[in-house]
């Protein structure tokens, strides 16, 4: 079955207490405002605000090293990690709808479902 994906965004991975210092300095640096200081209301998610068509920018509090990761969007999760592992990528841990994976040169990213509707210009659909 045929699928699409995208590059999603981008996720400053950050191991801290409080994100928020850091959400304002990532801020003033990118020169883009905040979103959201709190997403999801538990502390560990803020966004800042991006254009339609620019990957989103997340702010992660985590318990890991400090790094960047990026998402792929796909409408269908399953489908797009299956090609993904055809590729060399592992899964590492399924979390909440979403998928961790390691692609063969050891980074970090994640298959989630679709976040902006429509897909837009920047789409890839996959046989």
């Amino acid at each position: 079955m045929a699928h699409r994906s995208r590059l999603t965004g981008f996720v400053l991975d950050c191991r801290v207490d409080d994100l928020g210092p850091h959400v304002e300095f990532w801020s003033r640096a990118l020169g883009k405002r905040v979103d959201t200081l709190d997403e999801d209301g538990d502390g560990k998610y803020a966004r800042l605000q991006t254009a339609d068509d620019e990957p989103a920018l997340l702010l992660q509090k985590v318990g890991h090293d400090s790094r960047i990761h990026l998402d792929i969007e796909t409408d269908d999760v399953e489908a797009e990690v299956a090609r993904l592992e055809g590729l060399g990528a592992k899964r590492v841990e399924k979390v909440h709808a979403w998928w961790v994976m390691e692609a063969p040169s050891g980074h970090r990213f994640c298959v989630v479902r679709q976040q902006r509707a429509p897909f837009g210009p920047h789409v890839k659909q996959w046989d």
